[in-house]
Parts: structure tokens; sequence; C-alpha cells
């Protein structure tokens, strides 16, 4: 028999447990192996959960950079009908994070595959922007180098023009100063430009201008979870 994945959504923000549904815990609790981005994270996140869960009692993987190294206990563990949770360090395991190649094995071995509703950065930043819903391209991490981010970013906005589509991106936090540097410097002064930070914390801060506004009042970004979101009408 084939065992079951379960994709846990976890948080955002450390402040954010309001954003994680109840119906969480009773998933995780009916697992018996854990493949986690980041163990330290995942430990503290059950524990936040619940206090009294017994986080040794899992059978624990680390998934962090070496996801092909855990594929063949992954696969074990479903072939022994084993419930497996796939926990990434904030938000939803596959969807900009760890686990994608997991639940691609999972489905190619007919495994029971089951996601669960909980905070997503991307779709929580693209809700509140006000922006295209409709028409949207998730595009990851812009180059580092100025040059080439530049160009990628002018690529994006005349694509967003053409077909009205929202454009979002992250980046490292440390480098979001110098991101949104490269967004005012190459984009036209009516393009809109939505930055979202801590998204489910205390201090969340969602705010759309155009690059113009912008340019008139530009928040700290030092060192925050942020999303970028993209959208030039015609």
């Amino acid at each position: 028999m084939t065992g079951t994945v379960h994709l846990i959504p976890s948080l955002l923000h450390v402040n954010g447990m309001q954003s994680i549904p109840a119906y969480i815990l009773p998933a995780i609790k009916h697992c018996s192996v854990i493949f986690a981005e980041n163990e330290r994270t995942a430990r503290r996140f059950l524990k936040q959960l619940d206090r009294n869960i017994e986080i040794d009692a899992f059978e624990w993987h680390t998934i962090h950079e070496a996801e092909d190294a855990v594929l063949q206990p992954f696969l074990n563990a479903l072939i022994a009908g084993k419930h497996v949770a796939i926990i990434s360090e904030a938000g939803c395991p596959g969807v900009a994070d760890p686990g994608q190649k997991l639940v691609a094995a999972a489905q190619h071995a007919n495994a029971l595959v089951r996601p669960y509703v909980g905070p997503n950065a991307i779709l929580l930043a693209l809700m509140a922007s006000g922006m295209n819903g409709q028409q949207f391209e998730f595009v990851g991490y812009l180059p580092i180098d100025a040059t080439a981010r530049e160009k990628k970013i002018k690529e994006l906005e005349n694509n967003s023009a053409l077909h009205q589509s929202t454009k979002i991106c992250i980046e490292t936090p440390y480098r979001n100063k110098s991101l949104l540097d490269s967004f005012l410097k190459v984009c036209a002064p009516q393009t809109l430009l939505c930055i979202a930070m801590n998204i489910t914390g205390e201090d969340e801060y969602i705010q759309t201008q155009t690059v113009s506004g912008w340019k008139k009042h530009i928040p700290d970004l030092h060192k925050k979870p942020a999303v970028f979101l993209l959208l030039k009408n015609r």
C-alpha cells in the first residue's frame, strides 16, 4: 500500500499563528515522518502549534539544498505505507520553496498527495495589491548583477504592458533595497509597484503606488521578508 503525502503550510512570520488553520495540527499528528526544509524551524513551529506534541516521535529528514539526497528515504516511507509530512521554512511546500521534487516523485508513484490551506506570501500579496489577479506570473528571484537585473525588470515591465499581466518576484531580505532601486531606476513613472513586507505579522505592510509615488517615499526594507509586484497599464 502506498503512503500519503501531507503538504503542511508553515508560518510566514513568527507572530502569525492566526494564519494557520486549526486542521493543520491533526494532519501533522497523523504523520510519522517529516521532511523539513529546516528541521530547527519546523520543530519550533510544531511546538507553537502544540506545546505537548512529541517532536522526537517523528522520523526527521532535512530537504534544504538536498532534496535529491532524501528522495530514496522519501519513497521508502511511501512504499511502507506511511503518512509523510513536507514542511517548508515559510509558506507552502513546493511554491517558491523546496518540496516540488518529492511531490513529483510521489505523483509518479501514484501516492495520495494532500495539500493543506495556509499562508502563501505570493498569493496574499497579490490579493492585497489591487493588481490583475486573472493574469499573473511569479518569476522568482531576479539576477543579482545590477545590469542583468535592470534588463530583466525592463523585459518584465514590457511584457506586463503587452499582456496586462502582474509580475511577481522575491528577493533575499538584505538585497531588497538594491532591487527596489532597480525598479525605480528602470520603470516608467506610472508603472504600478506593490511592496508587501512581513505578511501576516503585526507590522504587516502592503502598499501599491506608482513608481513616481515610491520615489517620494522609500520604505525601510532592510532585512524584511518582502514580495514585489509589478503592473504596467497600456
